[in-house]
């Protein structure tokens, strides 16, 4: 720590900000501690590393304060203090990611020294902004739009999805890329929704269906068998009664067998048109297509969608992976949601995997399939193929 970290404080129990003050400047940071809203907004200069806020204050409570800390655009890390409880505490970490604020962890009524310097020494210093943001979306002329339909410039990436009990790779999801002639390679977030605007994302969808039927055979695995092709497929498609008959038309042009095609649907995207959509939804089963819900957890109407929609699989939504070890609720949610999948006979994929530490809670709660950076990003056609090689090995040897 050097004397150029600031930390300031608002509780409205004047022991406790004396005692975070002794503590942070023992360790050789600058602090400022008060009771006082106004006081605190006027200390509130662009030089504070980080923000300790008791919720519960007698005038202006910590809520409110939040909300003029966004206000004034302050990058400091924010730490909450409350006895209020830990899920008012774990709702108000989701508040501060809301209004673009950092949070820098919590603690809880009555605090120990030893929590209060474990948060000094690793988490003074925040990122200068919350990882959620993402730069603003470059400004594409909706000509280059329509050119890269004509010209089907849309790839795929492939992430594998790995058995939790085996660790063979028995499925890949494709995800859209544009290959941009002279911007190079685009994700999704750029292009999806001007597409969407644009009414072209069902015809950049049959681009991906086709493109993805014809090379899955290039990832046949010793027995000549290909992994699992998962597809996400709009809501727009989803809508058209014409769709099963035109997508298993593609199936069989490229050979590839209804069983080993999964179609993924997402939670927000059954809302519309429910009745056509939940029509071509059947008939795909009934033609041995499968479906999963891609996710799960984070639509309004969720167990209304899984208990009406033929799904064959479930998605945990890497959100929920990513925090369960941060918070009880994630916790629960992955394990419910695991639950509920095997009641109902449903295979349940972990999305987001990144840490050991995730990948043994999964396997631990019996989650069927993992997917995510801990075994690889998605890749294209050309690092896929030496990747699976090198991972067979790998398995083959292990094992």
């Amino acid at each position: 720590m050097t004397p150029s970290k600031k930390i300031l404080v608002i509780d409205d129990n004047e022991d406790v900000c004396e005692l975070i003050c002794d503590t942070a400047k023992a360790m050789g940071i600058d602090c400022v501690a008060t009771t006082k809203a106004p006081e605190f907004l006027d200390a509130l200069t662009d030089d504070v590393t980080l923000i300790l806020l008791d919720l519960i204050m007698p005038e202006v409570d910590g809520i409110e304060l939040l909300r003029l800390i966004a206000q004034r655009g302050s990058k400091a890390g924010i730490v909450l203090i409350s006895g209020s409880g830990k899920r008012i505490i774990e709702t108000a970490e989701e508040l501060i990611a809301t209004v673009g604020l950092s949070s820098a962890g919590h603690l809880m009524k009555p605090f120990r020294i030893a929590e209060l310097k474990s948060i000094l020494e690793t988490l003074a210093v925040p990122a200068s902004r919350p990882a959620f943001q993402r730069a603003p979306d470059m400004a594409i002329p909706e000509q280059d739009l329509r050119r890269a339909i004509d010209r089907q410039e849309f790839v795929l990436h492939y992430q594998p999805q790995i058995d939790a009990v085996s660790g063979d790779v028995i499925g890949l999801e494709a995800l859209v890329r544009w290959q941009h002639p002279d911007r190079g390679l685009i994700f999704p977030d750029s292009f999806i929704p001007r597409l969407e605007e644009m009414g072209l994302i069902d015809a950049m969808g049959w681009i991906v269906v086709d493109r993805g039927m014809r090379e899955i055979g290039e990832f046949a695995g010793p027995d000549g068998t290909p992994p699992m092709l998962s597809l996400n497929i709009s809501p727009v498609s989803l809508n058209d009664l014409k769709f099963p008959d035109r997508f298993l038309a593609i199936a069989d042009q490229h050979r590839v067998p209804a069983s080993g095609l999964i179609i993924e649907i997402t939670e927000s995207g059954l809302i519309k048109g429910f009745a056509q959509t939940l029509d071509v939804l059947t008939r795909l089963r009934l033609k041995g297509i499968q479906l999963s819900i891609d996710d799960f957890g984070t639509g309004f109407a969720m167990m209304q969608q899984l208990r009406n929609v033929p799904a064959t699989e479930l998605k945990i939504d890497k959100s929920f992976v990513q925090q369960m070890h941060l918070h009880d609720r994630d916790r629960v949610m992955v394990q419910k949601t695991v639950e509920i999948g095997h009641e109902l006979g449903l295979r349940v994929v972990g999305e987001g995997v990144e840490t050991e530490e995730q990948f043994d809670f999964l396997v631990a709660n019996q989650c069927d399939a993992l997917q995510g950076y801990l075994f690889s990003r998605p890749l294209a056609v050309n690092a896929l193929i030496p990747w699976l090689e090198s991972y067979r090995e790998r398995l083959q040897a292990a094992g």
